[in-house]
């Protein structure tokens, strides 16, 4: 992508590659203007691309001619608005925004002779992110017809993002170590302030415990591999520590103990695939295993 001076007044103009209408000739309808499916249609504008329709349950509009129809639904609601799309002419390429669905969800608009596929990015949207700046960067997992991978190849790149086709068999836990990625994450950031509070420690620990965890990220960030960065007594191999530990939690929080350990094991798992574990982790390992 070329790179330009963030010194023309345009919307959201940043510092991270412009969005150079890549997408000038591109025509696109969205069907759900949701969190995601709003964020990806406005990063699609920002790059030169025409929106047509915006359509949220009514689902009676044809997009023939159009060269993309974006599908971001819930995926429990896939199969029936799949099927309410097929009941018209559409775009030539469907591409629909699940994660742990492949584009055999959209099977019946194939059949109307649309190429289909999935376009799925890898990042959390808690509200919106029209910002086109928001996708700078991120991964979207691909799959479906050639076409179909061909065109959300192009828009990831429009976006400055990167992308790649994800096998259907691999769809599934793709999709969950995704959710391990964000919302395991910020399953442990809860459990810290809640650890937290039991033992009523100053409200300021908990900015203190997010800010270890951005460094934490930061650092899985820059290394050839996450478990190069992984931190803590269980990846020093701290046996007495760790077990002194485990100890005080079985104490003030019991249900947690068995997690914990749990998450330690595989702590100490990771540490050895990428040839970081000594004697002193697999030792520790066996013994939180036996436990």
């Amino acid at each position: 992508m070329r790179l330009l001076p963030c010194i023309e007044k345009r919307p959201y103009c940043s510092s991270v590659p412009p969005f150079d209408r890549q997408l000038a000739n591109l025509t696109f309808s969205l069907v759900g203007p949701g969190r995601v499916g709003s964020s990806l249609a406005a990063w699609a504008a920002a790059a030169g691309a025409r929106r047509i329709t915006v359509a949220g349950r009514n689902f009676e509009l044809s997009t023939t001619g159009q060269d993309l129809l974006l599908v971001a639904v819930p995926d429990g609601a896939l199969d029936e608005v799949a099927a309410s799309l097929a009941a018209r002419p559409q775009a030539a390429v469907v591409l629909h925004t699940s994660g742990s669905r492949t584009s055999q969800a959209l099977a019946p608009l194939a059949r109307n002779g649309s190429a289909v596929g999935s376009l799925h990015p890898l990042k959390a949207f808690p509200t919106a992110r029209p910002d086109p700046a928001e996708a700078h960067g991120i991964f979207f997992g691909l799959d479906g017809d050639p076409a179909a991978v061909a065109l959300g190849s192009r828009l990831a790149e429009a976006w400055g993002a990167q992308s790649g086709v994800i096998p259907g068999e691999a769809r599934l836990l793709y999709h969950f170590a995704a959710s391990l990625a964000a919302g395991g994450v910020t399953t442990l950031l809860a459990a810290a302030a809640d650890l937290a509070g039991r033992l009523e420690l100053p409200p300021g620990v908990v900015g203190g415990y997010l800010e270890l965890a951005r460094g934490a990220v930061d650092a899985a960030r820059e290394a050839t591999d996450p478990a190069h960065a992984i931190t803590g007594p269980a990846a020093r191999g701290d046996r007495e520590t760790l077990l002194a530990q485990l100890a005080g939690l079985a104490d003030i929080a019991p249900e947690m103990a068995p997690w914990v350990r749990g998450l330690l094991a595989e702590t100490l798992r990771q540490r050895d695939r990428v040839g970081l574990a000594g004697t002193s982790h697999r030792e520790l390992l066996a013994q939180l295993e036996e436990e």
